[in-house]
């Protein structure tokens, strides 16, 4: 049998089954992960069941890093893996070592690199939550304008990917986003623009306007608009000077097989191989009907889109809210 190469590409070719390569990971006893809040899809009880599962520690670092935060940290933390925006993803594919998971076949091509740098684990949609109790259920965003609605971002658009892609969302007309409509929309709403907290209509991805509705049904409602299918989804990559690079690997497989992509789905997220599990028999379908309804594909922003839209918000959010 071959010796194990822990910088390998693929499983067959680093350690040719999973049990060696989780004796490789094993070995190595750590793992760590950056970005990734125990209560974000589920988080919490996929690291807990991945470390009691191998026998691994997992160090949580920086939770609440932005997608930026965590390549900027990588010098200094060395995190393993990182879960990232699309964006960011493709701007450091250098930074990361190609390694194409057992369900590599499974996941749609326009979420993945071909060589294996990076590749979504799953998606969601944004999302308008909402207090039936104290408003009408919205059927678009436009609809937040209208008197009553007092109204939350997840974050500054300027900043943070979930206040982008809510004004890229609210910006969206027959399937195409354009930013200006979706600045224009909040500076009519400045005045009732407040934290989320207070708010009885937030603006998010639709697994986390569903965790919440989860908790409290008859408090907090989720629907997503049908002219503002917006999507996208949520990138993972190995660090090319991971310290633990078969527990990294490791980390992945689990992450994509069947087990880990229905833990996700617990948490309310998208799985990027749903389609293929679903064909197969091996999709948690009765989770899979307590997402929000879904209006239709995702329209997914491209990098160009993307560029663009923040270039405009960085020169107009801050003058049209003020």
């Amino acid at each position: 049998m071959p010796a194990v190469d822990v910088h390998a590409a693929s499983l067959k070719d680093g350690f040719s089954t999973m049990e060696r390569l989780a004796a490789a990971a094993k070995k190595e006893g750590q793992l760590n992960v950056i970005g990734l809040p125990r209560d974000w899809v589920n988080y919490g009880e996929i690291v807990d069941t991945f470390s009691d599962r191998y026998g691994i520690k997992v160090n949580e670092l920086e939770p609440t890093a932005s997608s930026r935060r965590q390549i900027e940290a990588a010098q200094e933390l060395e995190p393993d893996v990182f879960e990232l925006t699309l964006d960011v993803a493709v701007a450091n594919a250098a930074r990361f070592a190609p390694y194409r998971v057992q369900g590599w076949q499974d996941l749609p091509d326009e979420v993945k690199q071909p060589d294996g740098a990076w590749y979504a684990a799953y998606g969601g949609y944004m999302s308008i939550g909402y207090d039936p109790r104290r408003v009408p259920a919205p059927s678009s965003f436009a609809d937040l304008a209208k008197p009553g609605y007092t109204v939350g971002l997840p974050g500054d658009p300027v900043r943070e990917a979930s206040g982008f892609y809510a004004v890229m969302a609210a910006s969206m007309r027959d399937g195409m986003p354009e930013p200006v409509r979706g600045v224009e929309l909040f500076a009519r709403l400045k005045d009732r623009l407040t934290k989320t907290t207070a708010a009885n209509t937030v603006l998010d991805w639709d697994h986390v306007n569903a965790a919440r509705a989860a908790r409290a049904p008859e408090a907090w409602r989720v629907t997503i608009p049908r002219e503002a299918a917006l999507g996208a989804y949520h990138v993972q990559a190995i660090n090319k000077n991971a310290p633990h690079p078969a527990a990294a690997r490791l980390w992945e497989e689990f992450l994509f097989s069947d087990e880990g992509q229905n833990l996700l789905q617990k948490g309310f997220a998208r799985p990027a191989r749903a389609e293929a599990m679903l064909m197969k028999g091996s999709l948690d379908t009765a989770q899979a009907a307590k997402l929000p309804a879904a209006p239709g594909p995702p329209v997914l922003l491209t990098i160009p889109q993307i560029d663009r839209a923040k270039s405009y918000l960085k020169r107009q959010w801050g003058k049209a809210i003020a």
